[in-house]
């Protein structure tokens, strides 16, 4: 199967043995695979790394599988994802796909159609334009950090060595990067990707 080396697939489901088989699957045929138990897990990482396929059950543990893909949507709009279902339900698929999914499968999961609609859902994969795909610089990692510490302008250009326009620049890339437009969003989309916890300035 050309190509899949190139192409990562992050699954979530909070199943341990639904992880294993489908991340042994799907490595099998040659793509590469992320699993995660929980949303939030799965959202800090599709920060920090390249995706080309999210395949996510609706039932999660905090947020559930619409909310992820929902929340997904919304800075990587292209990023194809795949929603399963294990109870049949019909009014649950079409929220999902109305949300913004590719497609959906139901449980339990069959090995073939499950490749087949992992290898359908790639064929619909676009260049990677998305805002996160644009990553946030280390400059600009240390700019958003102080500006989640609360830090204006001129204490972030103080606390760094910068101007206070160098500072701006930086801060107004965050922003388009993160695809939001206020100060009380940004903070918002850095606690969901898990953001300014761990860089130091």
């Amino acid at each position: 199967m050309a190509n899949n080396s190139k192409q990562r697939i992050f699954f979530v489901d909070d199943e341990p043995k639904i992880r294993e088989l489908v991340g042994e699957t799907l490595e099998k045929v040659g793509f590469s695979i992320s699993c995660f138990a929980t949303a939030a897990g799965c959202l800090k990482q599709l920060y920090a790394n390249r995706c080309d396929l999210l395949i996510t059950d609706v039932k999660l543990p905090a947020m559930g599988g619409i909310e992820l893909l929902a929340e997904v949507k919304k800075f990587l709009p292209s990023l194809p994802v795949l929603v399963i279902t294990g109870y049949g339900d019909i009014p649950m698929a079409v929220r999902a796909m109305k949300a913004g999914a590719t497609d959906f499968i139901e449980k339990p999961l069959k090995r073939q159609v499950l490749i087949s609609a992992v290898e359908s859902a790639l064929k619909q994969v676009k260049p990677a334009v998305d805002v996160l795909h644009k990553r946030i610089t280390r400059a600009e990692m240390k700019v958003l950090n102080l500006i989640l510490e609360g830090k204006t302008n001129k204490e972030t250009a103080n606390l760094l060595h910068r101007s206070i326009s160098t500072v701006e620049v930086h801060r107004k890339h965050i922003m388009e990067k993160l695809g939001v437009d206020n100060i009380v969003d940004l903070v918002k989309r850095a606690a969901i990707l898990g953001l300014g916890d761990s860089q130091a300035y």
